[in-house]
């Protein structure tokens, strides 16, 4: 009679150690086949190599050996014509989809990037396109988006169209966690949201997912942060329970009938503490909408400091008394709580005084939506609130919030800059384009006199439809960008760049129609650099400019490069003001639709987005770092400054930046000789 099988944890340890022994033994002759195929052979070879992988990924310690084989798998070409090729451009907010999916092979080949990644951060695997930092920075980045998938266990969604799949990324994270340190993650994590809110985006739903999965963790009694998660406490009750009456995160239902049985000195109580949360973080809890829907039949006073609104808003309150109180009725819920924040800044702002904007929001207050708006805004908001409600959020922040605006996953930077600028500059302009777009299903621009059509128009710059968008850019931007690029067709055959008759028809008139560029278009080399450093300093350096501050925002164009000077890609920007900031240094302050502008650039240029004397949603940079990046800009040809008093040393400086960064492959033949420049102070 054959004896029991032996089930000791020696034996299963033995066995499993047996079974990813013979898995990667597979794994490796998977690799080694992929690494002899030719390239237009290789598709053939990767199904054998993801599905070894999966299967490794699923045995303790299958992460581990796939992180030690990092190097190998990228050289065999795994990621070889795919967006992993060049992981320097990888964005840590799109991990959570491709992990999620139902495709095995998108959830491995995400998963296999990342243990690459993680080779590189440890040190083992020195990578040509991404270093150490940046690898590690966005590993962290991205276990702090994914914490559910960390700590959590699989959703019945992810159990239906996963199964056993859903196990590959907790795997990874768990290995992940483990060479990185959890209390890493969550005190990165924290830094992170306040870096994000110090910037006030429109768009804060990733963030308050985030915030969460921290009050999740907290809350966990198996998880231990140790000494990590300070300061999460302020954002946590911002959301949850930022009152005395809701501290203990009541529920709604609740909370009303608080309320309901609340005196005068309560209910001031109640209205001071929204307000203080709300101003500190940039973020408006469910409750704080029940509060204001709750004192519209109360006093203005209650109003006005449950919004934390200064002399300028409550006037502008006191004046527009029904009309605000209209806005709250049809734009203020818990579902769209931001839409708080996005009129008290509007108010703060004064700009109903301004005469169309008043009688355009009454407009948007009663805008019949065509269907596809409807459609488009239900399919990325969800149906628990009216479309209506939802544009409305959508607009109130815009107006509040006009350097908020993002671009999301989009090449779309020129018409997420057009609705900032408008919103800026222009309000009842944009309340217009809304009114068309949400209404009409078409907008009518003009260029050099002729009537465009954005439903006539052909496809634009974005090859689908963007969805990641406040409420306001999702039905806007697609029309914006296809008349954006259909102004481009127009200007084919042309000589020089299109943006020169493009951006002041498409921007607005106050757009200068002096323009420069220090790019050849035809070979791409750089040309009359002097010249172009000398005039923008005469435009916009107060120094040079008669101390004349910049009046309406310019759009311009920058050289965009990574944290090790490369260059990455053209990208559209607003120039805002050039000032001294508190240390006396003279700063250009400007709008980055990209989403998030805190970047660094390489060679010791790092946009600051705080602590420089930045507004809410602006960037800066000391002015030689950014003027070494522009390309092109924008200038009045009436109002000339002194080109002559600018320094050669100074401009030397700015040229020195040019070429040891995006430049360097553009410099004409006969200045190659005097390319280096100064080394910038710091850097070896």
């Amino acid at each position: 009679m054959t004896s029991p099988r032996d089930t000791t944890p020696q034996s299963e340890a033995s066995e499993a150690s047996e079974k990813l022994a013979g898995l990667l033994k597979k794994f490796d002759d998977a690799i080694a086949l992929l690494n002899n195929a030719r390239d237009f052979a290789k598709p053939s070879k990767l199904p054998r190599v993801l599905d070894t992988a999966r299967r490794v990924m699923l045995q303790e310690g299958g992460c581990a050996a796939i992180e030690a084989r990092g190097r190998i798998l990228e050289e065999a070409g795994i990621f070889l014509g795919s967006d992993w090729e060049t992981p320097q451009h990888l964005v840590p907010s799109l991990t959570t989809h491709a992990l999620t999916s139902a495709d095995p092979n998108m959830v491995v080949i995400e998963s296999l990037s990342e243990l690459r990644l993680l080779a590189v951060a440890k040190g083992d695997y020195i990578h040509p396109l991404i270093s150490l930092e940046q690898a590690h920075h966005y590993l962290t980045q991205t276990m702090a988006i994914n914490l559910r998938l960390l700590f959590g266990e699989p959703t019945e969604a992810e159990r239906e169209t996963q199964g056993r799949l859903a196990e590959v990324p907790r795997h990874l994270f768990r290995h992940l966690s483990e060479r990185i340190g959890y209390e890493h993650i969550i005190d990165h994590l924290i830094e992170e949201i306040w870096r994000i809110l110090e910037q006030r985006p429109i768009q804060v739903e990733p963030v308050k997912s985030m915030i969460t999965q921290i009050a999740l963790c907290q809350a966990n009694p198996d998880i231990d942060l140790g000494g990590s998660g300070q300061g999460a406490d302020r954002l946590v009750s911002a959301l949850f329970g930022p009152t005395r009456a809701s501290r203990e995160d009541p529920g709604l239902d609740i909370y009303r009938e608080r309320l309901a049985s609340m005196d005068a000195a309560a209910l001031q109580g109640e209205a001071t503490g929204f307000a203080r949360s709300m101003h500190d973080t940039g973020l408006v809890s469910a409750y704080h909408p029940v509060l204001l829907r709750h004192l519209l039949d109360h006093s203005d006073h209650l109003l006005a400091e449950a919004m934390g609104l200064s002399s300028t808003g409550r006037d502008c309150l006191l004046c527009y008394h029904e009309l605000v109180h209209a806005l709250i009725r049809g734009g203020v819920y818990p579902e769209t709580s931001q839409a708080v924040y996005g009129l008290t800044l509007t108010l703060e702002r004064g700009i109903f005084y301004q005469p169309p904007v008043a009688p355009a929001m009454w407009r948007q207050l009663g805008l019949p939506l065509s269907d596809w708006s409807q459609a488009r805004l239900n399919l990325a908001f969800g149906e628990t609130i009216s479309p209506r409600a939802r544009l409305l959020e959508g607009v109130l922040c815009m107006l509040g919030l006009p350097l908020g605006v993002g671009q999301g996953n989009n090449p779309t930077c020129q018409s997420a800059r057009a609705l900032s600028m408008w919103a800026y500059n222009d309000p009842d302009y944009l309340l217009q384009m809304v009114a068309w777009a949400a209404r009409d299903d078409d907008i009518i621009m003009h260029f050099e006199g002729m009537p465009l059509s954005s439903m006539a128009s052909l496809s634009g710059v974005a090859q689908s439809l963007p969805m990641d968008l406040d409420p306001v850019s999702l039905i806007v931007v697609p029309h914006l960008d296809r008349i954006y690029a259909e102004m481009g067709r127009r200007c084919i055959g042309r000589e020089g760049d299109p943006h020169r008759w493009v951006n002041p028809e498409f921007h607005g008139w106050w757009s200068g129609r002096g323009f420069r560029i220090n790019v050849d278009v035809a070979t791409g080399q750089l040309t009359e650099l002097d010249d172009f450093l000398r005039h923008f300093y005469a435009s916009y350096h107060p120094y040079y400019n008669g101390n004349q501050p910049l009046i309406h925002p310019q759009p311009a164009g920058i050289a965009v490069t990574d944290t090790a000077a490369r260059f990455i890609g053209w990208h559209a920007i607003t120039i805002l003001r050039a000032n001294l900031d508190p240390n006396d240094v003279m700063r250009v302050y400007f709008f980055n639709p990209n989403n998030d502008s805190g970047q660094d650039w390489g060679d010791g240029i790092k946009v600051s987005t705080a602590d420089h004397g930045e507004r809410f949603g602006e960037s800066s940079l000391p002015f030689e770092q950014f003027v070494s990046r522009l390309y092109i800009y924008h200038y009045d040809p009436l109002e000339r400054g002194e080109l002559a008093n600018i320094t050669q040393e100074e401009l030397d400086r700015v040229t020195g930046y040019i070429h040891r960064s995006w430049g360097k492959d553009r410099i004409p033949q006969g200045e190659l000789q005097a390319s280096s420049g100064p080394t910038p102070p710091g850097e070896d």
